[in-house]
């Protein structure tokens, strides 16, 4: 066996008996962010403890634990970091208010300035006017 083959078996999931099954996990490995490349999945990620997360995702898919049950573990483990859509507590609240809130003024700021830049118009004589 070459090497290239040996490292692809190693590094290769566990593939779960069950399509439905082999779905979830895949579904759940695309929501839970690699904590060592941080903004990838950890179905994309090649690092060592991806895997291990992997592992663990698939185990607990085997295992019977629910979606939320999975979620919950990942998130007492490594933090509300780790989920790509963190839930909306008393703790994460400025991160999901905060796009809105940046929405509201910059569109305050453009509706103030335009309301500013464009005094009344005054009225031209014809001869104003041509110029």
């Amino acid at each position: 066996m070459s090497f290239a083959a040996i490292l692809f078996a190693i590094a290769a999931p566990v593939v779960l008996g069950n399509p439905a099954q082999e779905a979830r996990a895949h579904a759940l490995e695309m929501e839970i962010r690699c904590v060592q490349c941080q903004n990838e999945p950890i179905a994309q990620s090649t690092s060592e403890i991806a895997a291990d997360m992997r592992t663990l995702v698939r185990e607990r898919v085997a295992a019977g634990d629910s979606d939320s049950e999975i979620r919950a573990f990942f998130r007492e483990r490594y933090g509300d970091f780790v989920l790509f859509r963190p839930p909306v507590d008393a703790r994460t609240w400025a991160l999901w208010g905060a796009p809105i809130l940046l929405l509201l003024i910059g569109l305050w700021a453009i509706f103030s300035t335009r309301s500013r830049a464009q005094p009344d118009a005054a009225v031209l004589t014809p001869e104003e006017g041509e110029r």
